[in-house]
This record gives structure tokens, sequence and C-alpha cells, in this order.
């Protein structure tokens, strides 16, 4: 049998990104029904959401446990899985805080602006997803035990 003994805070970091992971799921589903400003109120929650929680716990969390032990161990699960994570959630919270900002203001100029909303927002929950499973396995490299 598998048991996982996580501090308290893992826990709820992980439930707060399942929330947001099935949030950009459900928001999808609103863009597909024609339900664009409430599509693009869920979706942009999620992503401005999902800052405090990577300055609050990720990077922290990364720099003290992850950190001290690359490039010695970067073939250990422990630290390869985190690596990907910080890279692929990099692209990913970056991507959408760039969607955020051509679908919702002004402030990026029109040479700067993308044309395919659904290729970069499809691109998006893509690289979501992928981060959300990397922090599932992550979480149980971590604190998973037989």
């Amino acid at each position: 049998m598998v048991y996982v003994t996580a501090p308290t805070y893992a826990w709820v970091v992980l439930g707060i990104e399942l929330v947001f992971a099935v949030a950009l799921v459900v928001g999808m589903f609103l863009a597909r029904s024609g339900r664009t400003r409430i599509h693009a109120w869920v979706q942009s929650t999620v992503v401005l959401g999902n800052l405090p929680v990577i300055l609050a716990w990720m990077i922290p969390s990364y720099f003290r446990t992850v950190n001290p032990y690359v490039p010695e161990y970067v073939s250990l699960q422990a630290v390869y899985l985190p690596i990907a994570m910080l890279i692929v959630g990099s692209l990913a919270e970056g991507l959408g805080i760039y969607v955020v900002l051509v679908a919702g203001t002004n402030l990026v100029p029109e040479r700067f602006r993308f044309r395919r909303y659904k290729l970069v927002m499809r691109t998006v929950l893509g690289l979501w997803w992928t981060v959300f499973l990397l922090g599932v396995a992550t979480f149980y490299s971590f604190y998973a035990t037989t």
C-alpha cells in the first residue's frame, strides 16, 4: 500500500491547482457554448490567481528542496520532475498572462498581438494540464511512501 504523508501546505497547493485545472476546462466549454464573457472571467481569474501560489509556495519550495541538488542529482526523479514542471509551468503561466493581456486589454501593441485565439488558448490549456500532471507526479515523488 502507498501512503502519502505530505505537509498541509502541499495538500492545499495540490487542491488549489486541481481546482484551477478543472476551472480552465470549464472555461473552455463556456467559450465553446458562446459564453465568452464568463469564459474570459474564469480563465483570467485562474491565470492571475495562480501567481500568488507560484510566488508564495512553488518558487520558495523549489529553491529550498530542489535547487541545492542541481545539477549533481539531476537524473533523480525528485529533481528532474520539478525542473520539468518549472520549465513548462513558466511557459504556461507566461503565455497565459500574455493571452489575458492580448484578449482583455489594449496594453499589447498591435504588432505583438496574436490572431489565432483558439490555437493559442488550446496551447495554454495543454501546457497547463501538462504542468498539473507534472505537479501531481512531483507531489507523489516527494511524499509517497510504501
